[in-house]
């Protein structure tokens, strides 16, 4: 049997503000029941019910209400499977935080001749609070609530104080959904802003449909596995007890809104404050990577290249999110299974993964130089319930390129085993001329590329569940080693001259 401070534990919980239009359709009460199974690792300050442009003229936070309900008949379970000192928050806490903003679209509801709804107040204190941690605002709905408080700021606050309580803010919004979206971008490029962009409601070209969105949309056909987020396991692995009662069934897709706490989940695999690196919510890069001009902080869809499960390979945005698909269902359905049992012993719990003495989430960091190796020693990671374990180590090549010809620009690095588990491995880090040169020029660098391996670490449980650990290696090149000779005056300026000898 596990023991409870044999699990998990969250040393550094982010702060989550959320803003719904649940009830627009099915999906805000799909994700908000959800994201109550992983509320131990969040500090939720606020739960919000905003508009959209899907429903403009009313917010319905007796929906959340309802939603809480059912959740406060399933914690006592859910605290009977996490550390004791990373409880779920009760339920009453979690009422006291729901508000709303107003029952109008957009702009309408933005401006100085405004009064803050209870909604706005609430995010305006929460940003303005002594606390110097990161506050992520997850927009489900419309922005109207944050465009209000970002105004109030601007109006209230001195330049320099208004530019420092934005860059407290981390927003990740489900693409636009009402006509404030765009003017937040513009009016603050500052504001660290996580958004799909593309056509007005075209939502099968973002990368937050690989939720579950491939049948509906039409992406990537083959390639997900949609038995996983169908109507049918739905029904038989989460539509079940108190909690999963409240699970409506979806109208168009299940949960769209659920990436956007997707990637705050601590789990080893992602760092919240790199969204290119890719987690279960996405991979994103910013938009304007420039030094120069407005030096904005918004960040879009990138892609991943992914074989599915028909072993063909697909290419997509939607790809960073539906890659993790079985695993993520796999976490959500034991979850579930938690709300229902208080036993420890007949339900699973996640492996804890020990990587060089380091149980943190955090990614492991190396400097290592070009031609070196690296041993990694995981034979610490354990099992709370004693299951039996597989280690699969990986290199995520996309997080370490520029730009979309990942196999042209990103070496490879060497993964060798040293035992018969897997548990141990020596990585080799690719010799100069492949991981410290300058992309164009092909001169060499002395501080070359950040390469990206993965360690996963699956239980035998049921449903298996799985944990992660990145490392992330620095190649270096101190000496300068390597480099393309040049001819007399050759010069290589474009990524043409560059590329000119690959043949893909």
């Amino acid at each position: 049997m596990a023991q409870l401070t044999r699990l998990q534990t969250f040393p550094n919980k982010p702060r989550v503000f959320v803003l719904t239009d649940i009830s627009n359709e099915p999906d805000d009460a799909e994700s908000l029941v959800r994201y109550l199974l992983y509320s131990n690792q969040f500090q939720t300050e606020g739960l919000v019910a905003v508009s959209s442009t899907w429903m403009k003229n009313k917010v319905c936070p007796q929906d959340i209400h309802k939603i809480l309900n059912a959740y406060a008949v399933a914690v006592d379970n859910l605290n009977k499977h996490t550390h004791p000192d990373y409880p779920y928050p009760s339920a009453d806490s979690l009422r006291a935080l729901v508000k709303s903003g107003p029952a109008v679209y957009g702009f309408a509801g933005v401006g100085a001749d405004k009064p803050l709804t209870d909604g706005a107040q609430l995010l305006l204190e929460r940003i303005e609070a002594p606390s110097q941690d990161p506050l992520w605002v997850l927009v489900w709905g419309g922005t109207n609530v944050l465009a209000q408080v970002l105004l109030t700021i601007r109006d209230k606050h001195s330049p320099e104080e208004a530019a420092k309580l934005r860059s407290k803010l981390r927003v990740y919004t489900i693409s636009d959904q009402d006509d404030t979206s765009a003017w937040i971008r513009t009016q603050f490029p500052d504001v660290f802003y996580i958004s799909s962009i593309h056509g007005w409601n075209q939502y099968g070209l973002a990368a937050w449909t690989g939720i579950s969105g491939d049948k509906y949309y039409g992406f990537d056909q083959g390639g997900p596995d949609f038995s996983k987020v169908s109507k049918q396991w739905i029904k038989e692995n989460i539509q079940i007890g108190p909690l999963g009662s409240a699970y409506p069934d979806f109208l168009f897709i299940p949960e769209g809104d659920t990436p956007t706490f997707l990637y705050l989940i601590q789990n080893g695999l992602g760092d919240r404050e790199h969204p290119d690196y890719g987690s279960w919510g996405g991979r994103y890069a910013l938009t304007d990577a420039s030094d120069a001009g407005q030096q904005g902080r918004h960040y879009s869809d990138m892609s991943d290249s992914v074989f599915g499960v028909d072993g063909k390979s697909y290419r997509s945005n939607q790809a960073t999110i539906w890659r993790w698909r079985d695993t993520f269902q796999n976490d959500f359905a034991a979850r579930m299974q938690w709300s229902l049992n208080p036993d420890l012993a007949s339900t699973n719990h996640h492996p804890i993964v020990v990587v060089n003495g380091s149980q943190s989430l955090e990614p492991l960091y190396f400097e290592a130089e070009a031609d070196s190796t690296i041993e990694l020693d995981a034979s610490g990671t354990y099992d709370p319930d004693g299951d039996e374990l597989t280690f699969k180590w990986w290199q995520y090549r996309e997080p370490s390129a520029s730009q979309w010809l990942v196999h042209f620009e990103v070496s490879e690095l060497g993964i060798e085993k040293l035992d018969g588990e897997g548990k141990k491995i020596r990585v080799t880090v690719p010799e100069p001329e492949k991981s410290c040169m300058e992309l164009i020029s092909r001169q060499p660098i002395a501080k070359g590329q950040l390469l990206h391996l993965i360690l996963e670490v699956t239980d035998s449980g049921t449903p298996a569940l799985t944990s992660y650990r990145r490392i992330l290696i620095q190649a270096t090149n101190k000496n300068l080693r390597g480099g393309k000779p040049l001819k007399e005056g050759e010069e290589l300026l474009a990524i043409g001259d560059a590329m000119k000898d690959y043949t893909g």
